[in-house]
């Protein structure tokens, strides 16, 4: 059937329209890209380590886990499941607590790149957060061998840990852009958001088992990164599929957390350049 005039006009109105949305996503893309390897190279400019500074706070808290567990009534039977499991979420916890320092400081650390150049300015806590997951992506390679000395095998369920990962990425990006913005208006944001991250370990499951507390671990699940650590966990070390309900609820509060960041950030991007 031929076209109408009214749709050949239509189409070709709507053809450079959406030449316009792929051009403005891909540049977006590559700022973010750009950033993130700038903030990697920095980041570990000078460094003797390097990229194995990636793999020490993990193992830190792997080790601290091993203690808290063997502490604990009934520690002595502790299994190499058990440290699986801890490496397991040590990985994502690390990248959590890295994404959200450097995404709080992404802005008030640019503060000169940002008054010079007219680019969007939430790519700089976004990058920030990408940096960070390509720490945990490094740091799968030091895992592998961790689990398989724990004997830990592939399986099906495997298949969850990209969508675990990218519910906890989608967390860190939103909760990181609201610190960024909070941070640049009151600078007293960052000491806050250090003296939460530092105690927020004792009511996340990273060095314990929700199933250690009982009833009492159906509250230490509300907190939404529990549901995905937990998942991971079962996923990887015990090839089981995560909490269906639970990972939904994660899921909500990752997507209206990012929504909200983004939208804050929006609204309040105009007044940037007053604090900057």
């Amino acid at each position: 059937m031929a076209a109408t005039p009214g749709n050949s006009t239509a189409d070709a109105g709507d053809s450079p329209r959406r030449d316009r949305t792929r051009h403005g996503l891909a540049l977006f893309a590559d700022l973010c890209y750009i950033l993130a390897w700038r903030d990697i190279r920095v980041r570990y400019k000078q460094s003797v380590m390097g990229m194995l500074w990636t793999m020490l706070v993990p193992t830190l808290i792997v080790g601290a886990g091993v203690l808290v567990r063997a502490a604990m009534p009934g520690g002595q039977g502790l299994i190499a499941a058990d440290v699986a499991s801890l490496a397991v979420k040590a990985l994502p916890w690390a990248f959590l607590v890295s994404g959200l320092r450097f995404a709080m400081l992404s802005l008030t650390h640019n503060a000169n790149l940002l008054a010079k150049v007219n680019i969007p300015r939430i790519v700089f806590p976004i990058s920030a957060v990408l940096s960070s997951f390509v720490d945990l992506l490094a740091a799968l390679v030091p895992l592998a061998v961790i689990l398989a000395l724990c004997g830990v095998t592939l399986n099906i369920a495997l298949v969850w840990v990209p969508f675990l990962l990218g519910l906890l990425v989608l967390f860190v990006t939103g909760l990181g852009v609201l610190f960024a913005v909070g941070n640049l208006f009151l600078r007293d944001v960052k000491y806050l958001v250090e003296v939460v991250l530092t105690f927020a370990i004792l009511f996340t499951p990273v060095l314990y088992d929700v199933q250690m507390l009982g009833s009492l671990g159906t509250w230490v699940l509300l907190n939404p990164v529990a549901p995905l650590l937990e998942g991971l966990s079962a996923a990887v070390v015990h090839g089981e599929s995560p909490r269906l309900g639970w990972i939904a609820y994660s899921a909500a509060v990752s997507l209206g957390v990012f929504a909200l960041g983004w939208a804050v950030f929006a609204r309040l991007e105009g007044y940037f350049a007053d604090y900057l």
